[in-house]
């Protein structure tokens, strides 16, 4: 394959994993912060489970390009050109995704709490009805933890990138 498509590829790739990482960021350390500072609960409940629906689509969006162009790269390289890096940094994507979430999640849990929550989705959404605050307070606090814990993969994952592709030299 011509140097520009891989080129290209690996570009495309670590600025959606860079977009990922901020994404991830500012969902866990600016925007569950303020919604939990709303005075109402009603109110935090219509925009947290609005930010729920519009991050699921663009984290989704993002880990997709992110990991199958870095992968893409990866097949697309000559024999010399196959870095191991491509590889790993798109797994790190993967874990950030479902890997981590799930073990860091369980830390510290009950067995039945654990296997409780496992059971639930990933972002399950604060039913309309009967809004109970402090429900509403520990939904978001966990949102803001995984979504820390994603920050931090996905993060050591865009500094591999970075620090691969400049060992690349293109």
């Amino acid at each position: 394959m011509s140097r520009l498509t891989i080129t290209t590829a690996k570009f495309v790739g670590s600025v959606s994993l860079g977009l990922l990482t901020g994404l991830s960021y500012a969902l866990a350390n600016i925007t569950i912060p303020s919604l939990l500072h709303l005075p109402s609960a009603s109110t935090a409940r219509t925009a947290f489970n609005h930010i729920l629906t519009g991050s699921r689509v663009h984290l989704r969006a993002l880990s997709i390009i992110s990991s199958s162009s870095l992968l893409l790269a990866y097949v697309l390289s000559p024999r010399r050109g196959r870095h191991p890096y491509l590889v790993w940094t798109a797994a790190t994507v993967g874990l950030s995704c479902y890997g981590s979430v799930a073990f860091f999640y369980g830390m510290g849990k009950s067995q039945s709490d654990t296997h409780a929550r496992r059971q639930r989705s990933v972002y399950e959404e604060v039913p309309d009805a009967d809004v109970n605050g402090e429900q509403l307070e520990r939904a978001m606090e966990d949102f803001q933890f995984r979504q820390t814990v994603r920050t931090v993969v996905v993060g050591l994952g865009f500094l591999m990138n970075i620090v691969g592709i400049w060992g690349d030299g293109y």
